[in-house]
């Protein structure tokens, strides 16, 4: 469990040390011309200036030192400045601020078994000093394994898009915030015991693999096609029988069944064609 210290300021201790290397110097000096004693006076008193100046710590702004006592934990300091501490505690340097972290591009199969590519960007920090020191080896190399892990989790629990699954309500493509908070959950949940704090999670590539990408861009334009094709014919049924009201409610012209048959088709061949229709003109009727 992390533990804050608030140390004691260092100033005074800098200055203490400045006095005892300054005089022992001075004793010394004086000890080579007249004592012994002066010199062993002079050795003791750079030996304690700099054991205290082996207390003395500067810490920077986001930044702490965890520190411990012959193997076990005292605490941690967050505040940034001067500060003095025990000469024999040992100290851990652990950055506060926000890591960014770009995973490289990782091929694997999605929920339908199509192989695609997937990378993500992670903005963390570390949260708990205690869990990053000692609950993990190396939480750096941990936040890296663990990130691939969770994205390579989250592209096989997910189709790539709706087009082999109808049904899926989320997709890798489609999904969007959804997908990202789905990702930040994992993340915080799997980098929780290193003490790592997700702050954002997107992914930055997403693209079916190589091998199949040709064939699946075909799929999607002939997908898309039978869509257009669709609203198409939906609207040129609608003007049919949008025509045939109004040719019967205004009595411009009665027609029977084989004559409606005959309209309906020329209007869906005009109105569904890919090229313009070339006008014939029937001199006759249509029976003859």
């Amino acid at each position: 469990m992390e533990k804050i210290l608030k140390p004691i300021s260092g100033y005074l201790m800098l200055v203490i040390c400045l006095i005892l290397f300054i005089a022992s110097a001075y004793l010394f000096i004086t000890g080579v011309e007249y004592s012994v004693t002066f010199v062993i006076l002079a050795f003791l008193a750079f030996i304690t200036s700099c054991f205290f100046l082996k207390g003395l710590m500067i810490i920077q702004p986001n930044h702490s030192r965890v520190l411990n006592f012959f193997g076990k934990y005292v605490g941690t300091v967050k505040e940034n400045g001067l500060f003095f501490i025990n000469p024999l505690y040992s100290s851990q340097k652990i950055s506060l601020r926000s890591e960014n972290l770009q995973g490289q591009t990782l091929k694997v199969n999605d929920k339908m078994g199509n192989p695609i590519e997937i990378a993500v960007v992670i903005v963390w920090k570390v949260g708990d000093t205690y869990k990053a020191a000692f609950d993990v080896e190396r939480y750096m190399d941990f936040v890296r394994m663990q990130s691939e892990a969770a994205v390579r989790h989250l592209a096989m629990s997910f189709p790539y898009d709706n087009l082999e699954d109808d049904h899926a309500p989320i997709t890798l493509r489609e999904g969007g915030d959804k997908i990202n908070a789905i990702l930040e959950q994992e993340l915080t949940e799997r980098l929780s015991k290193a003490g790592i704090v997700i702050q954002e999670a997107r992914i930055s590539h997403l693209a079916y693999a190589s091998e199949i990408a040709g064939a699946m861009l075909q799929r999607q334009q002939a997908t898309a096609i039978v869509a257009a094709r669709t609203k198409i014919v939906e609207g040129a049924v609608g003007m049919v029988d949008l025509a045939l009201k109004k040719l019967s409610e205004e009595n411009i012209v009665e027609l029977d069944d084989e004559r409606k048959a005959a309209m309906v088709s020329n209007l869906m061949v005009v109105l569904c064609g890919e090229k313009a229709a070339t006008p014939i003109l029937n001199a006759g009727t249509l029976y003859n």
